[in-house]
């Protein structure tokens, strides 16, 4: 089967989804692979290697399209800026498409595909199970996110991260206070400490509290009986009471930190707002927000997705693709999940997708030009 990895064309997007290592394996394995030339670019991958590799170089995207079975893409198809139409109109009937799709929060790109006879799966909806584990794209990018959301803060902040003792005298160490104590969270935690910092940790889950204080972090508890997580161990929508709970608890670390970092997201949903602009008006001038979740509308109340600005004195970072900025090893593991899967879903080159496996039926949204996953379609309806 015929492989196709386009150019990404969303704004922004320095990503790949497929690196030349990556292509040269899946060639082993019985698949052909065609990559749009400069697709690799952005993420330091060039047409050479994956030439070198063994694909098969393509200058129009419309033929690089038509010619697979399967499309490997990072983002959702879009209006391609250069040609005037959706991607999804150059993606031929029975296709696989495999993206991060994000159809609760986009069920309209979700009934395109469908109508087009494009089978999707979306690499968001991935089952978190063990079995999985390899293909679990949302964990490999939120990981690269965490780190970078660190680095891309300490960078605004007028202050070092570790206590330094000097003949001019001692400089304290930075406080840094992360919300969601999920992948990113953890990892933004794991950086932070790295770099000498304080780190304070939130999370509507008090199972979280132990990983927390093992990497050195400390542990902001908000006493409650409510269960706190889903079956697939993603944060719940919390209720009305508990936020308001958690709010005033958090407005005093607020207040204190040099850095906050929120990475609260719940799938399907908007963001919930964890920093207030109250809260923004209380921090110290020069601090810094860095609001992870501004693409699904944002922790920060004043946050502007895809702006750095500065309001009451405090600049706030709202970066909404953190993984693009770490574009070669984002596209790397990216690459290496889509292959997991492939390997799952294939045999000797050939795609079976069995409807009854837990991880095509959890991830699958589209089939048989229909949108077959539950919450997506009740979106539609």
């Amino acid at each position: 089967m015929i492989i196709a990895v386009p150019k990404e064309v969303m704004q922004g997007e320095n990503r790949v989804a497929l690196t030349p290592d990556t292509a040269s394996k899946l060639i082993k394995k019985g698949f052909e692979v065609n990559v749009e030339k400069g697709a690799g670019m952005n993420a330091g991958f060039t047409d050479d290697q994956y030439s070198g590799a063994g694909a098969k170089l393509f200058d129009n995207v419309e033929e690089l399209y038509q010619s697979a079975e399967i499309v490997l893409k990072v983002q959702r198809p879009i209006e391609h800026p250069g040609l005037g139409k959706n991607e999804a109109d150059m993606i031929k009937e029975g296709t696989l498409l495999i993206c991060f799709t994000y159809s609760l929060h986009y069920p309209e790109a979700a009934k395109q595909a469908a109508d087009k006879g494009i089978n999707m799966i979306g690499m968001e909806a991935i089952p978190r199970t063990t079995l999985a584990q390899k293909m679990d794209a949302l964990s490999s990018q939120a990981n690269i996110a965490g780190y970078k959301s660190v680095i891309l803060a300490a960078n605004y902040l007028g202050k070092i991260f570790p206590l330094m003792m000097t003949a001019a005298g001692t400089i304290q160490p930075a406080r840094v206070v992360i919300m969601g104590a999920g992948v990113a969270g953890l990892q933004a935690l794991g950086t932070a400490r790295r770099l000498g910092a304080i780190v304070e940790v939130s999370d509507i889950r008090p199972t979280v509290k132990e990983e927390v204080q093992s990497l050195g972090g400390r542990f902001i508890e908000v006493p409650t009986e409510e269960n706190m997580q889903d079956e697939g161990g993603y944060a719940k929508e919390a209720s009305e009471e508990f936020l308001q709970k958690q709010k005033q608890l958090i407005f005093k670390h607020v207040s204190e930190a040099d850095i906050v970092i929120t990475t609260a997201l719940v799938p399907g949903r908007k963001a919930p707002i964890l920093v207030t602009e109250e809260m923004v008006k209380k921090m110290r001038p020069g601090s810094v927000v860095l609001d992870m979740a501004v693409e699904f509308g944002g922790n920060c109340e004043i946050s502007e997705k895809g702006e750095t600005v500065v309001k009451h004195g405090v600049t706030i970072i709202g970066e909404p693709n953190l993984p693009s900025l770490v574009a070669t090893n984002s596209s790397d593991v990216y690459s290496k999940n889509l292959m997991s899967l492939l390997d799952h879903i294939s045999k000797e080159g050939k795609i079976e997708l069995n409807l009854e496996d837990e991880i095509v039926k959890g991830s699958l949204i589209c089939y048989n030009k229909e949108v077959v996953n539950e919450r997506t379609k009740a979106l539609l309806s």
